[in-house]
């Protein structure tokens, strides 16, 4: 059987090693950090615990699929998985409050009205039904098979225009879904809120992320007990046990070809480690940047998911005090100034007044005591370096982080007062730990393929690409797919046309 050499103990990485050591393969992964996870990070202090990646997951199928076909415990055996009712709770400008229950087509319609008045349920179901069609007409070319070489269909958006009415042209935009289709400031605000959640900017995302909302609401929302942090262990442990060898702090500096294809990798150390396959986990920024495995956007490599670039602020915050009863986990307190948000966003700045998402769950694994809560703030900002060079220090992030917690406030009852100590992350700590300030959003359809992330065979064979930035992009169940599309085409050869 074949030797593997991974960069990188991210999810997707890992999830590959898995597949690859099951099939019989000599796996070893080399990991310039201390440990696993990638982006699935942990902060941990004074008995507090908080995600600084995802603390949700969405379309747990992905890992099950892992964890069935890697060995003998499911993965409801590893790790505690509840769905998260209801999957979110929104609050508005006007003071309107929502809660979206989870995976209920009914239950969302009813809440909808409740809340916003007759037929908003209506008009959002519509929506959710053009969106079903773009789901179902890019699912599995972009989500289960291998890239093709022409990728020219995939520049044209599948979500069509709604069949009734006036509107018989399809929207370019999701802002535009949002103004054409759905009739109410507060609805729109909820759809553009689901394209910031991943990473893309709603004026510019096509209509196709459209399928973001349908995916999340079909196929719900759930939370691993200890955060999501378990889910990393639990892979991890998977990996030890089918006998996938780790080195951390160990840095991949080259991949070594020779006569045309990759035959290894060149430690920091200096030893070189030969493989007949490599698997590129790490990002690839980072890889491009450091030149360990060619040079992007040149030679034929692939570029990087285009689009504006948008990163993460993560305000970790320990609070005095219990939870109180029936606080839901998850808030989204919409900004006062979508239009001046969008414009910051789209400019490279930072906004005045942000949406914020505010987690909040009941896990006893995350605090000191039941007197205490760990509560995590996020939101989208523009990923520029020069923005963020500095840390979390300059007047003008210290200020957009205080407008953060300012937002957080209407979500947690007396913050202020209860507040210990917060842990403040911005998109320089990404770009130290990963290489790049840019989160990856996941694969859309249509921007005239600009969304399209890199294909999972490099051009250089006998390297392939795993992980978020790689097909079929960003987000943790994208990951684990990117992980199982790159085992198939080792396992399988040039022929795999993904799972059936």
């Amino acid at each position: 059987m074949a030797r593997i050499a991974v960069i990188g103990a991210g999810m997707g990485a890992m999830a590959a090693a898995a597949r690859l050591a099951v099939a019989g393969h000599t796996v070893a992964v080399y990991e310039r950090a201390e440990t696993y996870g990638g982006a699935v990070g942990r902060f941990e202090r004074d008995g507090f615990a908080f995600d600084t990646g995802p603390g949700l997951l969405h379309l747990p199928a992905v890992y099950r699929d892992l964890f069935v076909k890697t060995g003998r415990e499911p993965l409801e055996r590893c790790v505690e998985l509840t769905q998260v009712d209801p999957a979110s709770r929104h609050l508005f400008p006007d003071g309107t409050a929502l809660a979206l229950p989870n995976a209920s087509r009914a239950g969302t319609v009813t809440a909808l009205d409740a809340a916003l008045g007759a037929g908003a349920g209506e008009r959002w179901s519509g929506f959710l039904g053009r969106a079903r069609d773009a789901w179902d007409r890019s699912r599995r070319p972009l989500l289960e098979e291998p890239l093709p070489a022409d990728v020219s269909p995939y520049a044209r958006d599948p979500y069509p225009a709604p069949r009734t009415g006036l509107l018989r042209r399809s929207a370019r935009t999701l802002a535009e879904v949002g103004r054409r289709e759905l009739g109410d400031a507060r609805l729109a605000a909820l759809l553009e809120w689901y394209a910031l959640a991943y990473g893309f900017h709603p004026g510019t995302a096509p209509a196709s992320a459209a399928v973001l909302p349908y995916l999340e609401q079909t196929f719900g929302t759930w939370y691993v007990a200890g955060g999501l942090r378990a889910l990393a262990d639990a892979v991890y442990e998977r990996c030890r046990e089918r006998r996938v060898e780790f080195s951390f702090g160990t840095a991949v500096t080259e991949v070594v070809e020779r006569d045309g294809r990759a035959v290894g990798v060149a430690l920091a150390d200096g030893r070189v480690v030969d493989a007949d396959h490599v698997v590129a986990g790490a990002p690839l920024p980072a890889l491009y940047r450091e030149r360990v495995v060619g040079r992007g956007d040149q030679d034929g490599w692939p570029r990087f998911q285009q689009g504006v670039p948008t990163g993460r602020v993560t305000v970790c915050l320990a609070l005095r005090g219990a939870r109180e009863e029936g606080a839901a986990h998850r808030t989204v307190v919409h900004s006062a100034d979508r239009e001046g948000e969008s414009a910051a966003l789209a400019e490279g700045r930072l906004a005045a007044r942000p949406t914020v998402t505010v987690l909040r769950p009941d896990d006893a694994r995350l605090r000191p005591d039941a007197e205490h809560e760990a509560v995590t703030v996020t939101a989208t900002v523009p990923a520029a370096e020069g923005l963020w060079g500095g840390g979390a220090g300059g007047s003008a992030v210290e200020g957009f982080v205080e407008a953060v917690v300012g937002a957080a406030e209407a979500a947690v009852p007396g913050l202020r007062e209860r507040l210990l100590w917060r842990r403040v992350r911005t998109p320089a700590d990404t770009l130290r730990e990963t290489g790049s300030c840019r989160v990856p959003g996941p694969a859309l359809a249509g921007a005239g393929g600009s969304l399209l992330p890199a294909a999972n065979p490099a051009p250089l064979p006998g390297l392939y690409f795993a992980g978020g930035w790689s097909h079929p992009g960003g987000g943790l169940a994208h990951a684990g797919m990117s992980g199982a599309l790159v085992a198939g085409l080792i396992v399988e050869g040039a022929g795999f046309r993904g799972s059936r």
